[in-house]
């Protein structure tokens, strides 16, 4: 069985729902290939049941990733989003656009076109944000971007404490100033997550066509061009013929993957793996990056969503979000967030504070529970690791999972700089604001009272905040590890485009689901551009 479309796009996530709905308004034919499910759930829809779907399988990829010396040997579990709408149908929903310098850099690696003023009207293109229109942010496109539905004055006490603490108000970390305190911004409408498949689906144009649960085995090449792809479906290998050419927008673990199958990435690699080299790409799974993140975790008398999660106050949150979509089942992974800088000399902040008014347990099982006591917790992440990984291949099985190698830790100074934010956290929770409402720190606690404590608490507890980003990386073409030139396409081959969040040279300051969406948005002008 064949099928032909103009373009055939690899992936259903947060770049690929964005970069599929484009090219379709733009006139082509567009199948959208997704290994995953639909994102119809109403674990995908109701805000604060995210943590049922991220490490299950239903939902997630669930990647083991190589023991990492850098945390004491602990294998983490890696989620890749196993639904339509990808990382933006599981995660967190905070909505964050990184940093002006960020994108600048970008371009200053080779990048061209990446730059801040270009990114910005994507970024203004993609969100329907409550706040309003202005010169940076953008109304009624197909992300809605909220405000916090879950209210908690505690929330507010932390926000004069990092006042007091020094750091300043910020009118909109999405808008002018990337620095400083504010409420967070989620990516949710009406209380309700705001997926890329909801959000573009809303007005799935003509040309789309969806093809779920298909594995995609192969990228399909013949005299030097990508020509479709071969899926399996329901037991059925499938051939995929595209006119116009593929988009790979697979994700950072799987995009590497997809290309190294199909025989572009390392040379020796390929052939250790019996793989027919079709271009020699040995930038392909290298770069790997992670923002790496520690929490400090505190008792406290105030009111918290711990408190409205249980028992009669359990059952009035759930009728408070039935009747007004507000309340602790609208919640977001955080509540309120500081960018700062630990140092002098640094061209933007190195660390975010992310504080939610709730806090969880580990079980004995590895899952998150929420504490039985009143608490909250500030996760404390570095922005601009300098630790690096790969990806490689296990096998040339296409069902065999890619290979994580990387350290949070790999580099001292990322877990200096954590402690530094620690520190900064621990100033933060001592502030007249909030100190008082403070009954016990949980963690680090209190014997860890120096900077070497901080350190040996940091090696333990460090966890990847599941942003990976950089492993099919764009930039100039003198850059031998560069993978992509400027216009997202595959360096050797025509027809072969890939958009997500492996093509960042350097990881943005932040959650990286809104830059995602945004390179889906830029590369499809790119892509149309080029047929």
């Amino acid at each position: 069985m064949g099928y032909t479309a103009d373009i055939i796009v690899v992936g259903g996530g947060s770049a690929g729902m964005a970069m599929a709905t484009r090219l379709a308004e733009g006139g082509k034919t567009v199948l959208l290939v997704e290994a995953g499910k639909s994102h119809r759930d109403l674990r995908s829809y109701v805000p604060a049941l995210m943590a049922g779907m991220v490490h299950t399988p239903g939902f997630d990829w669930m990647y083991s990733a190589q023991p990492d010396a850098s945390v004491g040997g602990r294998p983490d579990v890696w989620p890749a989003a196993k639904r339509l709408g990808g990382g933006s149908a599981i995660n967190g929903m905070m909505f964050i656009r990184g940093h002006a310098y960020d994108y600048d850099h970008w371009a200053a690696l080779g990048a061209r076109g990446w730059d801040y003023a270009s990114v910005l009207p994507f970024f203004r293109r993609l969100e329907d944000n409550e706040r309003g229109p202005d010169e940076w942010r953008g109304q009624g496109g197909p992300i809605s971007v909220s405000e916090v539905r879950s209210d908690y004055a505690v929330t507010a006490d932390w926000i004069a404490a990092a006042q007091q603490a020094g750091y300043h108000r910020s009118a909109d970390l999405n808008g002018e100033v990337s620095e400083g305190v504010d409420t967070i911004q989620l990516s949710q409408r009406n209380g309700l997550r705001s997926s890329t498949a909801a959000g573009y689906l809303a007005n799935k144009p003509l040309g789309l066509e969806l093809m779920l649960e298909a594995q995609v085995l192969k990228i399909e090449t013949a005299n030097g061009r990508a020509t479709g792809v071969t899926v399996r479906r329901g037991g059925e290998v499938l051939s995929l013929t595209a006119r116009d050419g593929v988009v790979l927008c697979a994700g950072a673990l799987n995009s590497p993957r997809l290309l190294m199958l199909s025989g572009i990435g390392p040379a020796a690699h390929l052939a250790e793996h019996g793989i027919g080299m079709v271009v020699d790409a040995p930038g392909v799974g290298q770069n790997l990056q992670e923002h790496s993140g520690v929490h400090l975790v505190n008792e406290v008398s105030a009111h918290t969503l711990n408190d409205d999660s249980r028992g009669g106050a359990g059952l009035m949150s759930l009728l408070k979000f039935l009747f007004t979509r507000r309340g602790a089942l609208t919640t977001g992974i955080g509540h309120a967030q500081a960018f700062v800088r630990s140092r002098e000399g640094l061209p933007a902040p190195n660390l975010q504070l992310a504080f939610s008014a709730f806090a969880f347990d580990i079980t004995p099982t590895g899952n998150l529970a929420l504490r039985p006591q009143s608490s909250v917790s500030t996760f404390v992440a570095l922005m601009r690791p300098e630790s690096r990984g790969q990806i490689t291949l296990a096998s040339n099985d296409p069902d065999a999972a890619p290979l994580i190698h990387h350290q949070l830790l790999g580099v001292e100074d990322d877990a200096a700089q954590l402690v530094e934010g620690l520190q900064i956290a621990r100033a933060i929770m001592g502030q007249q604001a909030i100190a008082g409402q403070v009954t016990n720190e949980v963690r680090p606690g209190a014997a860890a009272d120096s900077a070497e404590a901080l350190r040996g608490y940091v090696g333990m507890a460090t966890i990847p905040m599941f942003h990976p980003v950089g492993t099919v990386k764009m930039g100039s073409g003198d850059d031998v590890m560069a993978v992509l030139t400027s216009d997202c396409r595959v360096k050797g081959l025509d027809g072969l485009w890939v958009a997500d969040a492996s093509i960042m040279p350097r990881i943005p300051q932040g959650n990286t689901n809104a830059t995602s969406i945004m390179i889906g948005e830029r590369a499809s002008a790119l892509v149309l551009a080029a047929l």
